[in-house]
């Protein structure tokens, strides 16, 4: 419709509007600048929380002690809208890359805490039972039984996590910032350049996908199912 001029390129541009601008930035340095930067952004968000939420999850899982202190809070807390963070997240942080490693942080954390443990705690119980029997130690039971078992549905919750990561990042941009994915549709609304927000949205779409279809062979191959010999 867009490339016939049905309808107006300032809603909908052509496709190849869309092209030939992208092209147009990749050739300028404009678009690597930002993809560099907004793919910093999201591995350092997405590291810190994903480092902080594994133990804890681990611990919720295997220790109701431990999930009756925090699961409620966790619960409680994402449900709260992360934009609403973005104003606390600037007086906390500024507005430098500490506030974007913040913004996804909070939108990742919470989410990932709840579903490693839920993970652990799919683990089947027999599986620790015969651990015990064998005379395994709590941490070695953890260790070796638990963690082996738990870490195919671990590495999903990543997969899937890291999905979520790319959404907060860009929300992070979308404020206070000088540079980014998020930044630069921010400034193409303000000059209606609609190839520019469009071009940016595909190819936020393909970095989530690439990251995604990574993250999928690396489990595959990380975590082939054990030969039967015939």
């Amino acid at each position: 419709m867009s490339a016939t001029e049905t309808v107006d390129p300032l809603f909908l541009p052509a496709p190849m509007a869309v092209g030939d601008r992208l092209i147009d930035l990749a050739r300028a340095g404009t678009l690597w600048s930002d993809l560099t930067v907004s793919i910093y952004r999201v591995t350092g968000g997405f590291v810190l929380a994903t480092c902080a939420a594994l133990p804890l999850g681990i611990l919720m899982g295997r220790s109701r002690r431990w999930a009756a202190l925090f699961e409620p809070l966790l619960d409680f807390i994402r449900y709260m809208p992360v934009v609403a963070f973005v104003p606390l997240t600037i007086l906390w942080a500024g507005t430098g890359d500490a506030q974007k490693f913040l913004i996804i942080f909070i939108g990742t954390f919470f989410q990932q805490a709840l579903l490693f443990t839920d993970n652990v705690r799919r683990v089947r119980v027999e599986l620790v039972l015969v651990g015990q029997t064998l005379g395994l130690g709590g941490m070695a039971v953890l260790r070796r039984i638990v963690l082996r078992a738990a870490a195919p549905s671990l590495w999903d919750s990543l997969r899937i996590s890291l999905g979520w990561a790319w959404t907060w990042l860009v929300v992070a941009e979308l404020v206070a910032a000088t540079s980014g994915l998020g930044y630069r549709i921010t400034i193409a609304q303000r000059y209606l350049a609609t190839d520019t927000i469009i071009g940016y949205i595909l190819v936020l779409g393909v970095l989530g996908l690439v990251t995604d279809q990574a993250l999928r062979y690396g489990g595959r191959r990380l975590f082939r199912p054990a030969e039967v010999n015939s």
